[in-house]
């Protein structure tokens, strides 16, 4: 009986047809990525403080700039970034009794005087200090008693991500990948369109969740499309690319935002790419794999000889017996089918497990961004050139000594440098920084490795369900990293930092039984560190595990 990789071999396992394909969807992961760290323009809170109506009749008769005016009448207070302007509460005073003069409004009234006088809330709305540039925070005031509805806006998405990649990877395993992909982007361009033309920040959410619903749900079922389509060596390197031009579009995004100052067009600009997508149904063939998990072996042979006639080979072997090595009948994906056997309850926990601390981490460090002051865009870009190297780094090493000591290594890096940068001082700012990036690095390591691992553990009857399924725990934890870092960070600005450091280490050793964790343990005083790493990752043992 002839297998499916026995005709892959003949037509060519990773030729011209294949690279063309995955060059072509690797693109789906650019606009992904602006969707999902978007936030941090779109929804970028600047320095702002209490609109005073006096205040302002006096600046624009005096020709004050905003920080002019602020200098002169806004109270200093103790924040957990130290000493800053009130943001929340302005004087209850008349400003035009004060005999405030235009000369030089800095000498009028010390801080001191200030600091005495009576305060009140912010009735008349806010300033902000983001002249020529507009994020829905301050277009709706989302400060002060209403900045979780920022977090809101971040969590939605999320959630839309979770509800849509199960239910996306459903249709994808039942009705064909290529259907679900188009059916998929036609609902992101019409959703996302409604997102940008939002009149109220209900509607917002409410078209935020459906823009979430098939972003996420459309990148996966890409990615486990251009796995199927190679060959099983193949899949790595495959998978690891999709991946890396995900952190090329974080190095697009902030250019994209320092030329597009207002959010709305901002988010136009991210939907265009999903709608070009449509345009694949003529370019991208069904899976061969799926196909015949659903015993549609006439389909599937034509796609594959027309996938070696691009790579000019020809097929040699018996056509008449082709099946797929991994199912004898036809078969529907089903949730439970991922706890049928205790090797897939194992895969589905643990890769449950780890996607959810990476997202957490992941998705914190690069939200951090938009709090920390300075220039948002030059740090944003600096941060997304540490990415790249993380795929190379994989590539350089999984195929030399695996996957465990890799992932290991990049998440105790990850855990080390979140801890360390909280307790740097800010006075030693590079040292912060540099600190920092190694800490990204690593932590796109391990939420790279986790994502091609999926794909390599599941059959082909249930691998987009089992991606799908095992990745939704990185949607709770996108729906519960804003929450962590932008609360906690009122509190103090590194706590979440520590938090993250504590999550990925906990992720090496919440794995382990409680006698594993005695031996490993003993093993670290009595050995060195790298050979303890190995015997830690030699306990789930996934690279023994066969490879569908």
């Amino acid at each position: 009986m002839t297998t499916f990789e026995d005709i892959l071999e003949e037509a060519g396992a990773f030729g011209r047809s294949q690279m063309r394909i995955v060059s072509i969807f690797c693109l789906v992961s650019i606009p992904f990525s602006f969707v999902y760290v978007g936030i941090v323009f779109q929804g970028f809170t600047p320095e702002h403080w209490c609109r005073d109506p006096a205040v302002s009749g006096i600046r624009e008769r005096c020709g004050w700039s905003l920080q002019d005016a602020r200098r002169a009448t806004v109270p200093l207070m103790n924040s957990s970034t130290g000493v800053t302007y009130n943001q929340c509460q302005r004087l209850d005073m008349d400003w035009n009794a004060t005999g405030l003069t235009c000369d030089n409004p800095e000498s009028e009234l010390i801080q001191a005087q200030l600091s005495t006088l009576p305060m009140t809330g912010c009735t008349d709305g806010w300033e902000y200090d983001y002249e020529g540039r507009q994020s829905f925070v301050t277009e709706f005031d989302l400060v002060c008693a209403d900045a979780w509805y920022v977090d809101m806006f971040q969590a939605m998405l999320s959630v839309g991500f979770l509800v849509g990649s199960i239910a996306i990877g459903y249709l994808a395993d039942k009705y064909g990948r290529m259907k679900s992909f188009l059916m998929t982007n036609f609902f992101i361009g019409v959703a996302g369109i409604l997102v940008a033309t939002s009149p109220n920040y209900i509607a917002l959410l409410v078209f935020r969740v459906l823009f979430g619903f098939g972003v996420k749900g459309g990148w996966m079922v890409g990615y486990v499309l251009i796995t199927e389509l190679v060959g099983v060596e193949y899949r790595r390197t495959v998978g690891v690319t999709y991946q890396m031009f995900f952190s090329l579009g974080i190095l697009i995004l902030p250019l994209l935002a320092y030329f597009i100052p207002n959010w709305r067009w901002l988010q136009v600009v991210f939907t265009i790419p999903y709608i070009c997508f449509l345009t694949y149904y003529w370019f991208i063939p069904e899976s061969p794999r799926w196909l015949l998990s659903q015993n549609k072996r006439k389909e599937a042979l034509e796609i594959t000889k027309a996938i070696a006639k691009e790579n000019k080979k020809t097929l040699s072997k018996n056509t008449e017996t082709l099946t797929d090595e991994n199912t004898d009948s036809i078969s529907t994906a089903s949730f439970m089918d991922l706890f049928k056997t205790s090797k897939l309850r194992k895969f589905t926990f643990i890769l449950s497990f780890n996607w959810f601390t990476s997202a957490v981490v992941y998705q914190g460090l690069i939200m951090r961004l938009g709090i920390l002051g300075g220039n948002v865009y030059v740090d944003f870009l600096i941060s997304g050139i540490v990415e790249l190297p993380a795929a190379f780094l994989i590539l350089l090493t999984i195929e030399r000594i695996g996957r465990r000591l890799p992932f290991a290594a990049a998440n105790i890096v990850a855990g080390a440098a979140c801890l360390i940068t909280a307790f740097i001082p800010d006075s030693m700012f590079w040292l912060k920084s540099a600190v920092a990036c190694v800490g990204r690095l690593g932590i796109t390591m391990a939420f790279e490795m986790v994502v091609f691992v999926n794909t390599e553990l599941y059959p082909t009857v249930i691998r987009n369900l089992g991606v799908s399924v095992c990745s939704t725990l990185c949607d709770i934890g996108g729906i519960i990293a804003p929450f962590l870092l932008y609360r906690l960070a009122v509190i103090w600005l590194e706590l979440p930092l520590i938090i993250f450091g504590t999550k990925t280490e906990h992720k090496l050793l919440g794995q382990l039984t409680n006698q594993s964790r005695v031996g490993l343990w003993k093993r670290f005083r009595e050995t060195n560190l790298i050979t303890a790493l190995n015997e830690l990752f030699e306990l789930k043992s996934l690279e023994n595990e066969v490879i569908f």
